[in-house]
């Protein structure tokens, strides 16, 4: 019972921090997720339209598939924690060119619902997050401690809903798990790197990674970022790489465009996607007790004795101004019996 209680104050403690921020922040355009919830009664819709051509040299067939992926998010109970669900639903024409005969497909390739919670926020001290006001390039110049991640964890669930014909045989309920970090390398740097264990309990689990690097220009309503992704599966494994732009219209509003493609021949994707991202803000300031506060965002706690250090400063301070009325008076009683008079 102890353990699970202080297991429990943990949790708290974690989820006492905020995650919300002044702007949307959108897991658009790449396919990485960062480490941080949108925040406590944040609900996110971040959606877009795909096209893809993919060809295998072994099959001999070419493919065109147009689709749709949609992503919501939402802030639940903490500030730390996450509902989210992840779909894509796509239409998939493959021509078989020994045959000369042809296939329509269409159905979700992803359809997923999880919880994320962040269990280590790197930048959750208000020490840690402070300017060093003597160094110019401690703020702004790589260092290796700026590796150091915020990580979260997710668990949930892919579901296979009908006749799938892209999943044959897999169950309608499988599991996912997945650990998210993020490293903040510079202001203008961010590092994401997701590690997925999909499908599990299936015939075909399968294992991937994520890695993205994202920059924000000198406007910072602009910013771009490059993503390697690999998946590895006895269904299907490839590497690819996809690269993008966004832009902020407003707080609560992102567009994005990316374009992408495989390393390999079987299949060969190449792949072009827009879309948006919009935050119904909902969110609401926790007002904290001023004996909750950490006195160290206050410019530090009291230090003992501090306030009577001050009254002796005073009272020498009061002290040395009577010396010296003191003996501008005698001098004052000296020059007027001598005589003279001083301006």
């Amino acid at each position: 019972m102890r353990n699970t209680l202080l297991l429990l104050l943990f949790f708290i403690s974690l989820a006492i921090h905020s995650q919300y921020t002044d702007v949307i922040n959108s897991n658009r355009p790449g396919l990485s997720v960062s480490a941080y919830a949108v925040g406590k009664n944040v609900l996110q819709l971040e959606a877009g339209v795909f096209y893809e051509q993919s060809d295998h040299a072994i099959r001999n067939t070419q493919s065109t598939i147009w689709g749709t992926d949609l992503s919501l998010r939402y802030g639940l109970l903490f500030e730390t924690l996450e509902l989210n669900y992840e779909g894509t639903f796509q239409n998939q024409n493959i021509t078989y060119t020994d045959f000369g005969s042809s296939e329509n497909l269409t159905d979700f390739s992803r359809n997923r619902l999880g919880l994320k919670f962040l269990i280590y926020d790197r930048y959750k001290s208000e020490e840690r997050n402070k300017p060093n006001l003597y160094s110019w390039r401690a703020n702004n110049v790589f260092q290796l401690k700026n590796l150091i991640p915020s990580v979260s964890i997710y668990g949930g669930a892919t579901f296979n809903l009908g006749e799938n014909p892209f999943y044959v045989g897999d169950p309608t309920v499988s599991y996912r798990g997945m650990v998210a970090t993020q490293s903040k390398l510079t202001p203008r740097f961010v590092l994401i790197t997701n590690i997925a264990y999909d499908r599990i309990s299936t015939d075909f689990p399968e294992l991937s990674y994520l890695v993205s690097l994202s920059h924000a220009f000198r406007n910072p309503k602009w910013s771009a970022f490059i993503e390697n992704q690999g998946i590895d599966s006895d269904r299907y494994s490839d590497i690819l790489l996809r690269g993008g732009v966004a832009h902020l219209l407003t707080d609560d509003l992102q567009v994005d465009f990316n374009l992408g493609a495989s390393f390999k021949n079987t299949p060969t994707r190449i792949f072009i996607t827009a879309g948006a991202s919009y935050r119904f803000d909902f969110h609401q300031d926790t007002l904290k007790a001023i004996d909750d506060q950490s006195a160290n965002g206050n410019g530090g706690a009291i230090r003992k004795n501090t306030m009577k250090k001050k009254k002796k400063k005073r009272k020498r301070r009061g002290k040395g101004a009577e010396d010296i009325d003191l003996g501008t008076s005698k001098n004052q009683k000296k020059n007027s019996q001598s005589g003279t008079i001083d301006f």
